[in-house]
């Protein structure tokens, strides 16, 4: 079987990401590449290690009028360039938004692929999470659902690398300004709080108005981790069979006893969780790990095109991360 598949912004970290994915891929055919700024250049020109079948694709100018016939379209724009342009993509055209324009807009399902893959199975319009919402929404959604924290006064203290600026970052993100620093951004504001505010109360039934998020950019290229601590009476080994009950059918969740490492994601679909608790303290840390272009971006992608188009999940995704 052969998947028509289009990738929109294919110059940017996310849409590259997402272009070496589909182009590994069993059923998945890249017939067509957008970009603006790449616009027509040969993908080889843009990516030089692209298999040859792909080498002579020319990038094209993204024009929703002008699409060819396709089954699957991934979209990696940034906030605030999609909503116009992909409501003028013809609606049996299976769309995943890698962007933020579409996260719990209506008439898009939140594609929190490892939560709900039954919700996102048959759909033709999936909003994919952010790279920040996937670090700490998996560790989190077992403790929610089975009420072992309270969803009020949820710290998450997240550090990601510099790719999740995305490429098309201004000079604050450069090598002289990023090597050897920490920097701390978006507090109180960031993009990705209303979706993480949305998800915790959805899956817990309460509210999530005392959500503190931060985030801080760290001299590496790929990785998120996420310390999240909240209330509760939960102990450790309790928090870990939670989460291996919840994930027990996902294919790329792994429950460790130790706290888990950014290397140990890197360049794959997969996502670490791991606890720590004390219950006399009345205390929960949640750690999550995920490569912030994998599991964040375009890995979740994927797996969401795959169930949508009623594939295995795991379709495309089963190689292991880089190491070292």
């Amino acid at each position: 079987m052969s998947i028509r598949v289009g990738i929109v912004g294919i110059s940017g970290f996310g849409g590259g990401e997402a272009m070496r994915l589909v182009a590994g891929h069993p059923a998945f055919e890249l017939v067509y590449a957008a970009g603006e700024g790449s616009a027509g250049q040969r993908l080889a020109t843009r990516f030089p290690g692209v298999p040859a079948k792909l080498a002579d694709l020319v990038i094209e100018k993204w024009d929703p009028a002008r699409l060819p016939p396709l089954d699957v379209l991934f979209a990696s724009l940034p906030t605030g360039a999609s909503r116009e342009a992909l409501a003028r993509v013809p609606g049996h055209v299976k769309i995943v938004d890698i962007g933020g324009d579409h996260r719990y807009a209506d008439g898009w399902t939140y594609g929190l692929a490892d939560v709900w893959p039954s919700e996102i199975a048959g759909q033709t319009r999936i909003a994919n999470p952010g790279c920040f919402p996937a670090a700490a929404l998996t560790p989190l959604a077992p403790l929610l659902a089975e009420k072992l924290i309270s969803p009020e006064n949820i710290v998450i203290d997240a550090k990601t690398g510099i790719s999740g600026a995305g490429r098309g970052g201004d000079s604050k993100f450069g090598y002289a300004e990023s090597n050897e620093n920490l920097i701390p951004y978006g507090l109180l504001r960031h993009v990705h709080m209303p979706e993480i505010e949305s998800t915790i109360a959805r899956l817990s039934g309460g509210s999530a108005a005392g959500l503190v998020f931060t985030p801080h950019l760290v001299p590496m290229t790929r990785g998120i981790l996420a310390t999240i601590y909240a209330r509760g009476r939960a102990t450790t080994a309790q928090c870990l069979d939670a989460a291996r009950r919840f994930y027990a059918n996902s294919a790329f969740v792994r429950v460790t006893d130790t706290p888990p490492q950014t290397k140990w994601a890197t360049g794959s679909n997969l996502a670490f969780v791991s606890y720590a608790a004390d219950p006399d303290r009345n205390l929960v840390i949640a750690l999550g790990v995920v490569d912030n272009l994998g599991k964040g971006a375009a890995g979740q992608a994927v797996q969401n095109a795959n169930l949508m188009c009623g594939l295995e999940a795991t379709a495309g995704l089963e190689g292991v991360p880089v190491w070292p």
